[in-house]
């Protein structure tokens, strides 16, 4: 996997050589401050003649500029100050890493034609940055003939602002959350012949150096605590399932927890009711929903969260063994409410039911928001742009709406209610595991609902938006890593003590 970028703070002063990055404003204007280093006025002349205007996230690359000792200057668009968006700077940050070359050490002045950037804006520039490095290609064996000879060693930049110390005091949580993300996208990345139930959550273990309390549950124990719904998904699979429960305790003695839990089957064939082959390898992906918790609970330890918080991933393989479970089964859950399985490529649902009513049964928390890469139907609902979001509770879900507004990590709110809960009725259980195709999203949905009972509850459906989604300033690869700054901001506004 590529090499993270080496980032440090430092004051405004005017660069001498290298690499310069600089901000331009609407129109393609620039401060004051960033034309210092540009005596004979050449970067003004070349993006005049170029017509660049300075569009949000957009790039001028101007190759050894006259007058100076400069190897580069990369202008990147800011676009006008009264349409800036939160979200903008990360994209902005991305754009500047995508401009450089492995091994490139860079100046970024961080001053706008509009002032200097603010702290807030500074890290947001330094998490797009970072969040760009990613890329998987941990078995790549063989460089191209045009790859750079210093491919191995990681791009330096030094982030000129207006308070370097604030800065480089905050950088550490930031980073934390950033490499939360990156540790998401990992997991989705990796093959399942390496990422294996065993395997994730020997990867979830490390995160007990970060203070996180680990306790992993095997067969035995699961099979102790009822759960015939998770494991009748593992049976068919000769790799083991696994419970990861993770805990962080930063916040008060006796504050009620919250909690989040994900979807891991870190391959899905569909078992008995077998996929199709074409795409098959893509289902690799399907523990986004168990990445995305991973990652959080790695951003939170990481930057010392002031929160009680529940981090449960339920790690199984589906596949078509003798063993496997067959259409027409009916399993007992953890609840001791009755499955019918109609379908065996209905499997996250029945991992997520137990997994919810384990939560709520034990930890008793605030609330439980799950994650699952659940349904192809979401994809064709709201495609990839946002996640279907489902709950009980319309403050819970109101909050999650702005923290996707807020990270750029959107939720779109579908219903739930009495006629779609009926579609999941059977006449030889209490309930079927699948309500056919029509309203396929919102049947899973009612399916889980029934885990939840009266707790507060949000099912986030991150089918489109976790693996294959669409390439951007921060993610140019096939994992996204969604969810984890969704969650991070949820819990740092409104669930988070803060000092003060």
């Amino acid at each position: 996997m590529s090499l993270r970028p080496q980032i440090r703070f430092a004051p405004f002063s005017t660069p001498t050589e290298g690499c310069v990055i600089l901000l331009a404003g609407d129109g393609g204007a620039f401060s004051d401050r960033a034309r210092e280093g540009d005596p004979d006025g050449v970067l003004d002349r070349a993006t005049g003649e170029a017509k660049f205007k300075g569009k949000l996230a957009g790039k001028f690359d101007l190759l050894l500029p006259s007058g100076t000792n400069y190897s580069r200057i990369v202008a990147i668009g800011i676009g006008p100050a009264d349409k800036r968006q939160e979200h903008d700077f990360i994209r902005i940050g991305g754009a500047a890493y995508a401009a450089l070359r492995a091994g490139q050490a860079a100046t970024a002045v961080l001053d706008a034609p509009d002032g200097p950037c603010s702290v807030e804006e500074v890290m947001r520039f330094a998490m797009g940055f970072f969040l760009r490095s990613y890329s998987f290609d941990t078995y790549k064996t063989k460089k191209k003939p045009d790859e750079d000879e210093k491919a191995d060693t990681p791009v330096e930049l030094t982030v000129q602002c207006a308070d370097p110390d604030a800065a480089e005091a905050a950088w550490k949580g930031y980073r934390g959350v950033a490499e939360g993300v990156l540790a998401a996208r990992e997991v989705v990345d990796l093959p399942a012949n390496v990422l294996g139930p065993v395997e994730f959550a020997e990867k979830a273990q490390k995160l007990s150096e970060q203070g996180v309390e680990i306790e992993i549950l095997g067969w035995d124990e699961m099979e102790a605590l009822g759960m015939g719904a998770l494991l009748g998904v593992s049976q068919g699979s000769e790799r083991p399932p696994r419970l990861v429960v993770m805990r962080w305790n930063g916040g008060a003695d006796g504050e009620k927890p919250i909690a989040f839990i994900g979807k891991g089957v870190v391959f899905d064939t569909g078992g008995i009711s077998i996929k199709p082959a074409g795409g098959m390898e893509d289902m690799k992906g399907d523990m986004g929903g168990a990445a995305a918790v991973y990652g959080l609970m790695h951003a939170l330890s990481a930057r010392k969260a002031r929160a009680n918080v529940i981090g449960v991933i339920g790690l199984v393989e589906n596949m078509p063994d003798g063993k496997a479970q067959r259409p027409g089964d009916i399993v007992t859950s953890m609840s001791g409410q009755t499955i019918e399985v109609i379908n065996t490529d209905a499997e996250g649902r029945l991992v997520l039911g137990d997994a919810l009513h384990y939560v709520r049964d034990r930890f008793d928390p605030a609330f439980m928001i799950d994650l699952a890469t659940l349904t192809g139907a979401v994809i064709i609902a709201l495609g990839n742009d946002h996640a279907g979001l489902f709950s009980n509770d319309d403050t819970l879900a109101e909050q999650l709406a702005d923290a996707g507004r807020a990270t750029n990590e959107k939720v779109w709110r579908l219903p739930l209610g009495e006629a779609y809960d009926k579609l999941i009725d059977s006449k030889n259980a209490d309930m079927k595991n699948t309500g056919g195709r029509q309203a396929g999203s919102i049947t899973a949905a009612q399916f889980l609902k029934r885990f939840v009972g009266e707790t507060p509850w949000a099912h986030i459906d991150v089918a489109g938006t976790a693996m294959g989604s669409p390439k951007n300033e921060i993610s140019s690869g096939w994992a996204s890593g969604f969810g984890v700054r969704l969650l991070d901001r949820l819990v740092r506004d409104h669930y988070e003590k803060h000092e003060g």
